[in-house]
C-alpha cells in the first residue's frame, strides 16, 4: 500500500520535567511494548492537542500538577496495522511537574515512570524522532531554571 494511502491518525503528548539541584530531570515511560518514551495518545472528538496532551500525562502517570511551559514539535511516523498502513502525528509539549509523584498507568500497559537526567534520558528513550524532541525540551527547560532561578543572597 503506497504511503500517500494511509490513514490519518492523531495523538498529543507532554515531554515533562522537574527541577532538581543538579538540573532538570525528564520523565520517562516504559510501554507494553518494552520502549521508553513520552506519554501520549489520541485526542477526543473536539479535543485540542494542548488538552489532550495534558490529560494522557495525568492519565498515563498521575501527575496532577502540570504547569505548560510550550510547544515543542509535532513528530510523525508510519506503521502497519493488520488492516492498514497508519500515518501518525503527535504534538508535544513542554510541562513542569514540581512535586506530584508519578505513577504508570497498568491498565494501558505502562509499567514504569522514571525520572532521568537529560543526558541518562537520551540515552533510555526508544525512537530518534522523540530523541530530536527531547534535546529541545532539555534546552528549554535549562533556560527556564536559569531564568527563573532563586537571586543570589547578598
Amino acid at each position: 500500500m503506497a504511503k500517500s494511502k494511509a490513514q490519518r491518525e492523531t495523538s498529543a503528548g507532554g515531554v515533562i520535567f522537574r527541577r532538581a539541584e543538579e538540573g532538570p530531570q525528564f520523565l520517562l515511560i516504559l510501554d507494553g511494548h518494552g520502549n521508553w518514551g513520552f506519554p501520549k495518545g489520541h485526542l477526543e472528538a473536539r479535543e485540542a492537542p494542548l488538552a489532550a496532551a495534558q490529560r494522557e500525562v495525568a492519565e498515563e502517570c498521575g501527575l496532577d500538577d502540570l504547569i505548560f511551559r510550550g510547544d515543542l514539535d509535532v513528530i510523525d511516523w508510519y506503521f502497519r496495522t493488520s488492516r492498514s498502513l497508519v500515518h501518525k502525528y503527535c504534538h508535544l509539549f513542554l510541562f513542569e511537574s514540581p512535586g506530584a509523584e508519578a505513577r504508570p498507568q497498568l491498565d494501558e500497559g505502562i509499567t514504569r515512570c522514571c525520572w532521568y537526567a537529560l543526558d541518562s534520558a537520551l540515552q533510555t528513550i526508544s525512537y530518534e524522532n522523540s530523541r530530536h524532541v527531547l534535546r529541545k525540551a532539555g534546552d528549554l527547560a535549562q533556560i527556564l531554571c536559569r531564568e527563573e532561578a532563586p537571586a543570589p543572597e547578598s
